[in-house]
């Protein structure tokens, strides 16, 4: 391959084009910084991306005219920036998106990614992060790609070819890193609870955070756990290595860790690096409900920022306010919901740390509706769990306010009433 250095590479990006950035972790952060110094000479590039770890320079207000961001999720980097005239959100099931890039109903210009240096066939691979950055390769006009040995040569279909690479850099970067979070024991106790619903030989799916990796440190006696999941971190490493996770009941991908992306330490990234165990895949197919359904006992543990009465959950704002995104969460409610003897699980602490509850009579107005009332089963507080499937809504409403914050429970009450009067 040739290589040519970040800001030649970058050059290639024109007023007007609207550019792909990689997600998650394997955000290119040299080229990222690169394309963004060119700020003065740039007008109405349209950035668009998934969740991005790192810095978004580009979402600064002060670099409107050159840079506008239309993201199918609102991370920490840019949240700042949210709803001001040059950062957007798009709301769509993660599984959708791949099939509306190939579509050509969204065209991309130019997709900047990062990749493995070239196998001796001239295949890189897209690493940790597969999701839609394959179909955004796929359909893009032009591609600058960060060549970088750092990044894990996965396993799956995330492969390029060097010949598609338009503009290549090598470098030796670190593969952004996500911390593996301290668990508070509001989070330990909801783990508890949520693992209490895990059966052996369950198919998992669950993220990043305090909570799933509380779920994850009780499920060390488990036996014959799958994964099959948007994207996965260093909390199962654990169950691989004593063997609790090894996917031999799975129908589909039998004996193989299933997923999108990955977000974690070095070890995870070790742990992914050439396994054929791990298979990353476009996400269309890993959350697709009739991929998810196949897998018996979809177990998937979703959170909410807040959840009313009824049970409609709001997992993507705070009030209008968008704080991330619609995501992967109906996907796989729908698809552990219709697995065999499937669970679908929505965890959530009882309340903020300001003290507010996160379980509401009603949702705040302007708040998203990311899983309806019908798809919801499973709620899981510290405080106990609850099944709402088949309940009206009066004994939803005594479900709920029964795994409240008990400093809350009478105030739910009184509300309760008012709405539901003669019936509550």
């Amino acid at each position: 391959m040739n290589f040519i250095s970040a800001e030649e590479a970058v050059s290639i990006v024109k007023d007007k084009e609207r550019v792909f950035i990689h997600g998650g972790a394997a955000a290119p952060q040299r080229l990222i910084n690169a394309l963004t110094n060119r700020h003065e000479e740039l007008n109405g590039v349209e950035i668009t991306h998934l969740h991005t770890e790192g810095e978004a320079p580009y979402a600064n207000p002060a670099y409107a005219n050159a840079f506008r961001v239309n993201a199918f999720f609102i991370g920490k980097n840019v949240r700042p920036h949210v709803n001001e005239i040059n950062v957007q959100y798009i709301p769509m099931f993660l599984s959708e998106i791949p099939l509306f890039i190939r579509a050509k109903k969204f065209p991309i210009d130019v997709a900047i990614i990062q990749v493995s240096p070239p196998d001796a066939h001239g295949f890189c691979s897209l690493g940790i992060s597969v999701d839609i950055a394959k179909a955004a390769c796929e359909v893009a006009r032009k591609i600058i790609a960060l060549v970088n040995p750092n990044m894990p040569r996965s396993q799956g279909d995330g492969f390029i070819h060097y010949s598609k690479i338009t503009a290549a850099v090598y470098a030796e970067d670190a593969i952004l890193e996500c911390s593996i979070p301290v668990i508070s024991e509001t989070e330990t106790a909801i783990g508890k609870n949520v693992a209490a619903l895990v059966e052996d030989g369950a198919c998992l799916q669950m993220g990043i955070g305090g909570i799933p990796n509380a779920v994850l440190q009780f499920l060390s006696n488990h036996k014959n756990l799958g994964v099959h999941t948007e994207m996965f971190s260093d909390g199962i490493l654990p169950l691989v290595k004593n063997g609790a996770i090894n996917g031999k009941l799975k129908t589909k991908h039998p004996g193989k860790i299933v997923s999108a992306f990955a977000m974690g330490t070095r070890a995870l990234y070790d742990f992914i690096h050439d396994n054929p165990e791990v298979a990353m895949l476009d996400v269309a197919y890993v959350n697709d409900t009739s991929v998810i359904r196949k897998n018996k006992r979809v177990t998937s543990v979703n959170s909410a920022i807040e959840i009313d009465l009824t049970g409609q959950v709001c997992a993507d704002s705070i009030g209008t306010e968008i704080f991330s995104g619609v995501g992967g969460q109906m996907d796989f409610m729908r698809g552990a919901a219709l697995s065999e003897e499937g669970k679908p699980i929505i965890a959530l602490g009882s309340m903020t740390g300001k003290g507010v509850s996160k379980i509401v009579p009603v949702l705040k107005s302007g708040a998203g509706v990311v899983s309806t009332r019908a798809h919801v089963q499973y709620v899981v507080t510290e405080y106990g769990t609850v099944d709402l499937y088949g309940k009206n809504i009066v004994q939803r409403a005594n479900a709920l306010i029964g795994i409240a914050h008990p400093s809350h429970r009478e105030a739910l009450e009184r509300e309760a009433y008012k709405l539901y009067g003669k019936s509550w």
